[in-house]
């Protein structure tokens, strides 16, 4: 095992995984999940089918805590009240980059962090503006997560991919690992 400094972020390396740490393993969250085009949010985890939505992250802040906007009386409030674990799936098909994250979910109420997080696309759910008596907070707070993403950019993964289908060679490409905050 060794550690690998790239951009600022420390990587402890075994093979093709990077197991991140503490401000490293925030860091990779804040990343993957800003640059996301598609999260899905996991809420009645003991309950089959799953029960799951796209979601649009507002914030990733400096503890690694995601934050949401939703409807205080959606399913997915209900469900959170009941139990508040959950699960995160973030998606970036277009550098191939995804993230999973499991912790626990808590409902707030906070005027000044909703009028910090408003945006313009919010409205669409919120037709009253920011000022919607039904928008709440949703804090995920990370207990564990897992990321997959290229080493080389997409344009590189794919001439690997094309090479390796060529040639049958196993593509080298990819990295993942355990995130612990």
């Amino acid at each position: 095992m060794r550690w690998f400094v790239r951009e600022g972020i420390k990587e402890q390396i075994m093979g093709d995984t990077k197991n991140l740490i503490s401000d490293e393993a925030i860091e990779k969250i804040k990343h993957l999940a800003e640059s996301a085009n598609t999260c899905h949010f996991v809420t009645a985890l003991t309950k089959l089918p799953l029960s799951t939505r796209p979601m649009a992250t507002q914030k990733v802040d400096e503890d690694g805590s995601l934050w949401f906007m939703s409807d205080k009386n959606s399913s997915k409030n209900h469900e959170i009240q009941n139990d508040n674990r959950v699960q995160l799936f973030y998606s970036n098909q277009s550098s191939y980059e995804y993230l999973s994250i499991s912790g626990t979910a808590e409902i707030i109420f906070d005027k000044k962090l909703i009028d910090e997080m408003w945006s313009s696309i919010a409205k669409a759910w919120f037709t009253e503006g920011k000022d919607d008596p039904a928008i709440s907070l949703v804090k995920v707070t990370p207990e564990e997560g897992y990321y997959w993403d290229t080493k080389n950019n997409k344009m590189i993964s794919l001439i690997k991919i094309a090479a390796a289908a060529v040639t049958g060679k196993t593509m080298d490409g990819g990295v993942e690992g355990k995130l612990n905050i």
